[in-house]
């Protein structure tokens, strides 16, 4: 095989697996912020704040699409996969006009990927922070018996967030557990390794104590601090991701603008 060929294609191959590549980054940072919010969904009233981390997952889907096509069409040398790459025979597989076509639509795809990251940034940045937790928070407590759904979503949320009650432990005393079970509160407010009886005149005893600023004790500060921490996470990893494919669309517009000028010498030439 001629050795301009092999390189070719082997450069190709490794762009294939940076799509991928990028892709399963993408997939990993849109779960990973979908899988943070579905713990704590009973206690989130905005699912809007998911569209940030949908468009990810798309864009994510897209990128191993490409990837995918851009490997097997190295592979079987495919002349509308690979565009102005090498073909079976030894003429130039597309004239001048071809490769600028080819470069316009491969220009047009990243495009479409820029403006999807900046939207999901940009949702993402409008919903971060956004929401009233205290109200909805306040509702699931309320409804806390011991055995329901909204009792295992409490005791996970105090468990996992070191934390107790919606501000502090004393919010536990408005609450109809609070009064049918002896004036104490949930085994889950209680800290690790610490023989805890629930009962609040212990409070040393509990995860959080009233007055204890900072770090913030209450449930709500805590859980409205790691949703924003995830967000912030997601964002940064598609800005990263944004910058990288502004700097590619720069560079695709100058080899087009140059090549359609003619002084623009491909890197093989057959």
């Amino acid at each position: 095989m001629d050795c301009r060929i092999l390189t070719s294609k082997t450069v190709l191959l490794l762009l294939s697996c940076i799509f991928w590549a990028a892709g399963a980054a993408l997939s990993y940072v849109g779960a990973y912020v979908i899988n943070s919010y579905k713990h704590f969904d009973n206690f989130l009233t905005d699912k809007y704040t998911l569209i940030p981390a949908a468009i990810i997952i798309v864009i994510a889907v897209v990128l191993f699409i490409i990837g995918l096509i851009g490997c097997c069409a190295t592979l079987r040398e495919s002349t509308v996969g690979l565009s102005c790459c090498s073909c079976r025979s030894k003429r130039p597989c597309h004239s001048k006009f071809m490769r600028i076509y080819f470069r316009t639509q491969f220009l047009l795809i990243i495009v479409l990927l820029f403006a999807a990251e900046v939207t999901a940034f940009v949702f993402g940045f409008a919903y971060r922070g956004r929401g009233n937790l205290e109200k909805s928070m306040s509702d699931v407590f309320q409804k806390y018996d011991g055995q329901n759904s909204e009792t295992r979503a409490v005791n996970y949320l105090q468990s996992q967030l070191k934390c107790c009650g919606v501000q502090n432990y004393t919010d536990w005393t408005s609450t109809p557990w609070y009064k049918s079970h002896n004036s104490s509160v949930p085994q889950s407010c209680c800290k690790e390794n610490h023989t805890c009886t629930g009962k609040i005149d212990q409070p040393e005893l509990l995860n959080a104590q009233a007055g204890r600023t900072p770090p913030p004790h209450g449930c709500e500060a805590k859980l409205e601090q790691l949703l924003q921490d995830v967000l912030s996470y997601a964002m940064l990893v598609i800005l990263g991701f944004a910058i990288i494919k502004l700097f590619g669309m720069l560079s695709i517009c100058v080899i087009t603008c140059r090549s359609s000028k003619g002084s623009y010498q491909p890197v093989y030439s057959a």
